[in-house]
């Protein structure tokens, strides 16, 4: 072999075992850092922020069991839509394990665990159980979610006078906001005054809604008892009468400004006018990160007299170029009456902290009961700043996260017309040009 031939066999060897060295340095890199970019525009392949924040919260194995057949009529090959899915989840937090039961072939197995539809899973974390039948991201996520709790917490409501019940459907009830507590592991439970000797002693939160018949003084004086005690209490106001309720205003230091709130800036998104929209979260546990648009229908300013005994936190802070105006009604086009009228901004939610038999008792009063009303608590992030309040006053910080938001519709719809000259379009069109390009081409080489 002449020596040209032998240094271009060299150099082509060489080139070789370095193009072989670059492929097996990048797999050894794909393999221990493993990089993803979600272009899809509903991100579609990515876990929420909240996912994400739930599954940290989340120390040790999570064991995922599916009763599922190999294929479905319907949606085919379900082990692999469930690998693909829960791979998602994988991705944040390892040691997930995935295990797949045939309940036609262990038809025993499915029976001793309740299965009740093809593809459902069970989801087992520190000796605790949740059943899924819809997979997706918000039902596995608000399954976690409940694992994540690591109290059994018991929410009592006051009834008996009108209140707006929470597994009530009602529209001015608070039946959804109730549905999601339950989906987050909360116990809910009704507290009749007048039949109860006191607020029962495993009470995590009791929430007092408006009532609309006066209490009882020994009622009020249980109430009292309870938050002598250092009971945490969620007190939803209205712009009415107290009904026998300002002695516990009058405990917690709160200054009660008659009149509803009226908010310019609710005009100017097609609202009524008294609909105050938060328009500021001061910094709190409560409203770490949060920045969704809140209202607050037919909402009271709350004030407070500074005091020793509580440490006030404004949450949420509205109507910066509205006013408090005693003459508005809910139909009523209000103008601001400077002799009357109180400018804003107001505070709308308020947080009570203070120490008491050595632990910390924490108390939210919102000016605003049709906030967390059924007719009202989907506007904008109304029920995520209620969830967060909820565990904030039932020492659950660890989980104040934004529930999953709904992804955007990627479906793509077209018609008869449409689809036919995208076909032709792909399928004769283009074959077409490429088969002219390539005659234009040898014609030319040719000549």
């Amino acid at each position: 072999m002449k020596l040209p031939q032998f240094n271009l066999l060299f150099k082509n060897m060489g080139y070789t075992a370095l193009l072989l060295l670059a492929v097996i340095g990048l797999y050894q890199v794909a393999v221990h850092y493993a990089l993803q970019w979600d272009l899809t525009q509903s991100a579609s392949n990515s876990l929420e922020a909240s996912s994400v924040e739930v599954l940290q919260q989340l120390p040790g194995e999570l064991k995922l069991t599916v009763y599922a057949t190999g294929q479905d009529a319907q949606r085919g090959d379900i082990s692999k839509l469930v690998r693909d899915f829960v791979s998602l989840y994988q991705r944040y937090k390892p040691d997930i394990s995935l295990t797949f039961i045939d309940p036609v072939k262990q038809p025993d197995e499915a029976r001793k665990v309740n299965i009740q539809v093809n593809g459902e899973m069970l989801v087992d974390y520190a000796g605790r159980r949740e059943h899924i039948t819809m997979l997706n991201e918000q039902t596995l996520t608000s399954a976690l979610l409940r694992l994540a709790h690591n109290k059994n917490h018991l929410l009592m409501y006051v009834d008996g006078h009108g209140e707006r019940k929470l597994e009530g459907m009602a529209n001015h009830d608070l039946g959804e906001f109730g549905k999601k507590l339950q989906e987050n592991g909360f116990r809910l439970g009704s507290l009749n005054l007048t039949l109860a000797q006191q607020v029962p002693e495993n009470t995590s939160l009791l929430i007092l809604a408006q009532p609309q018949l006066d209490l009882l003084p020994g009622e009020v004086d249980k109430l009292l008892g309870y938050i002598a005690r250092g009971g945490n209490l969620l007190w939803l106001l209205d712009a009415e009468p107290l009904h026998g309720l300002e002695r516990v205003a009058e405990k917690l230091g709160l200054l009660l400004t008659p009149g509803i709130i009226v908010d310019p800036a609710a005009t100017e998104m097609s609202a009524p006018a008294t609909w105050a929209l938060g328009a500021g979260y001061p910094p709190h546990a409560i409203t770490q990160n949060f920045n969704l648009i809140t209202t607050f229908p037919f909402a009271r300013a709350l004030n407070w007299d500074e005091n020793k005994e509580w440490l006030h936190t404004t949450l949420v802070e509205a109507a910066p170029r509205g006013w408090v105006s005693k003459r508005a009604t809910q139909s009523s086009a209000p103008r601001f009456d400077k002799s009357h009228d109180i400018p804003g901004p107001v505070t709308v939610a308020l947080a009570l902290q203070r120490d008491v038999n050595d632990r910390e008792q924490r108390i939210v009063v919102v000016g605003s009961g049709s906030f967390l009303a059924n007719a009202y608590s989907g506007n904008g992030g109304n029920l995520d700043l209620g969830v967060s309040m909820v565990n904030w006053l039932s020492n659950e910080e660890q989980l104040i996260t934004l529930q999953p938001r709904a992804i955007k519709d990627g479906a793509v719809t077209l018609s008869k017309t449409q689809l036919a000259i995208i076909s032709s379009g792909f399928m004769i069109v283009l074959p077409g040009l490429l088969v002219l390009v390539g005659g234009v081409l040898w014609w030319r080489r040719r000549r």
